[in-house]
């Protein structure tokens, strides 16, 4: 947030090569009750880490963007150059503008100065040590940790509440994957344009297929019941894997079943320690 004390990690450490994962995040509904905060603050932060970066003569910095920066009306699968054909979900749009102007960052950046920074564009991430915050976090951490609770309190008839309708549909990416698709790209890859980092479109699942898969892991016997007062938020967002997929069409990604037990198991035997 302060373009000083930035600076003065970047002359300290004078690191070469960069992954920027600094940001103000949160899920749906912290995003709509605080689009102001998360346009200004987000854009501090991205001016200040790539400029401090560019001064002390970064090689490569590799930043974080989301899915949801995407255009709302859109036609699907999005691939990435329909980053800034329209305007984003209102959900979420001070988050969404902000990010997409790393894109101009590193174009900018890239006319001037010919410095090879670059964006990736994952679709939903989730795995251990997330934020399991059940009022800001992302949906799936927020499902185990809400699922956790209710299995605590499952003799005394105590739901599972599940905000929304259950209907929308995302692609989900275990964390242990990105980094290592992270890592490939500070090494590898070497455009400017941002790459998109996700499952293929045929591994996209409803959020009422998710918490299915969260309560089979967690073992929970009570009711599930969906709470469609609450907003549903994108309906959805599918995105497209293949200029991932021709850099590295054998990449495997672990599956979506056996990386929900592996975040569940973790979440549970970390539970005092875990954001939350």
């Amino acid at each position: 947030m302060n373009l000083e004390e930035t600076r003065a990690v970047f002359q300290k450490h004078r690191p070469t090569h960069v992954i920027h994962l600094a940001a103000m995040v949160g899920g749906l509904f912290k995003n709509m009750r605080q689009n102001l905060d998360f346009w200004r603050n987000n854009m501090y932060i991205n001016d200040n880490v790539l400029q401090a970066a560019h001064e002390v003569g970064v090689v490569k910095v590799v930043s974080c963007l989301s899915t949801c920066i995407f255009p709302d009306k859109t036609t699907y699968p999005i691939d990435e150059t329909m980053i800034h054909n329209g305007p984003p979900h209102d959900s979420n749009f001070g988050y969404a503008y902000a990010k997409r102007m790393i894109d101009v960052h590193n174009r900018a950046y890239f006319e001037k100065y010919g410095r090879r920074y670059t964006a990736v564009i994952p679709t939903n991430v989730f795995g251990p040590h997330d934020n399991f915050n059940i009022e800001d976090g992302h949906v799936l951490p927020g499902l185990i940790h809400k699922t956790y609770k209710a299995q605590m309190c499952v003799e005394e008839g105590t739901s599972l509440q599940v905000w929304g309708s259950g209907r929308p549909l995302r692609q989900f990416i275990y964390s242990l994957d990105l980094a290592r698709l992270f890592l490939w790209v500070l090494r590898e890859y070497d455009e400017v344009d941002p790459i998109i980092l996700s499952v293929g479109e045929e591994d996209e699942v409803s959020i009422k297929d998710a918490a299915d898969a969260v309560v089979r892991a967690l073992d929970f016997r009570g009711e599930v019941i969906y709470d469609t007062n609450k907003a549903d938020g994108q309906f959805k967002k599918t995105a497209s894997n293949a200029k991932l997929r021709k850099y590295l069409p054998d990449y495997t990604f672990t599956p979506f079943h056996k990386a929900i037990k592996e975040t569940c198991d973790w979440f549970v035997n970390n539970y005092d320690i875990a954001r939350k």
